[in-house]
């Protein structure tokens, strides 16, 4: 199965070497021998040819907000807009979970409430799950045919299904604790309040639920 990773944003230059870039951070979250994956680096206006190039599609994070003036964000939304209708299997991650629903008729602000960042628990379906976060922007009101699947009291709308055909995440199930550390160390201070930083920093060694975030991407993209 071939999957295309929809790039909107890149790793902390501090990171690349470790980690590699947000595509690699993918092809390892989502390893699999059936499982083929193409880079399409659409922030550098590089899109597909057609929604039909891929048998599935996977939007990235990102630091930019779906609200900023990018030339890369209109033909994104439209991009989006023609994989839903063609009913191609489609997964957003945080800022792929918000301009999807910013696409599909959704709103998306800068939270009021600030950042959030680190292992953070929600409610997924009847399973609590901790999951690494990074983001002050949120989903305030999801689309019309979106369905609520995870949530928790600071982020309402943590992740939303769109008719079993689209399904997106506002944390990073991509992000391990090592990633997550390089973020606080490196990108974080100065612009996530310091002590949102020293409470992230004492819970990396807290276990989380990247893998089973993993297992159901895989069987959504697979059914």
């Amino acid at each position: 199965m071939k999957i295309g990773i929809l790039q909107t944003g890149k790793s902390h230059q501090s990171l690349l070497d470790k980690f590699g870039d947000y595509p690699d951070l993918f092809k390892t979250f989502l390893d699999s021998e059936d499982f083929v994956f193409e880079t399409y680096p659409v922030l550098e206006m590089i899109f597909p040819k057609s929604s039909d190039e891929c048998d599935g599609w996977l939007i990235t994070g990102s630091r930019h907000g779906v609200y900023e003036n990018h030339e890369w964000l209109p033909p994104l939304r439209e991009f989006i807009k023609r994989i839903y209708k063609n009913k191609t299997p489609l997964v957003g991650i945080c800022f792929g979970h918000q301009i999807i629903a910013q696409a599909l008729g959704g709103v998306v602000e800068k939270f009021k409430g600030g950042w959030c960042v680190g292992a953070t628990k929600y409610k997924f379906g009847d399973k609590d799950v901790t999951l690494n976060a990074w983001h002050q922007d949120q989903v305030i009101v999801p689309p019309a045919n979106a369905k609520t699947v995870m949530t928790n009291e600071f982020c309402k709308f943590a992740g939303l299904n769109y008719d079993e055909k689209i399904i997106t995440f506002q944390p990073h199930p991509e992000f391990n604790s090592d990633y997550v550390d390089g973020l606080i160390e490196n990108r974080g201070r100065g612009i996530v309040p310091g002590s949102l930083l020293v409470a992230a920093k004492s819970k990396l060694h807290s276990s989380n639920d990247n893998d089973l975030l993993a297992t159901k991407i895989l069987s959504f993209f697979v059914k």
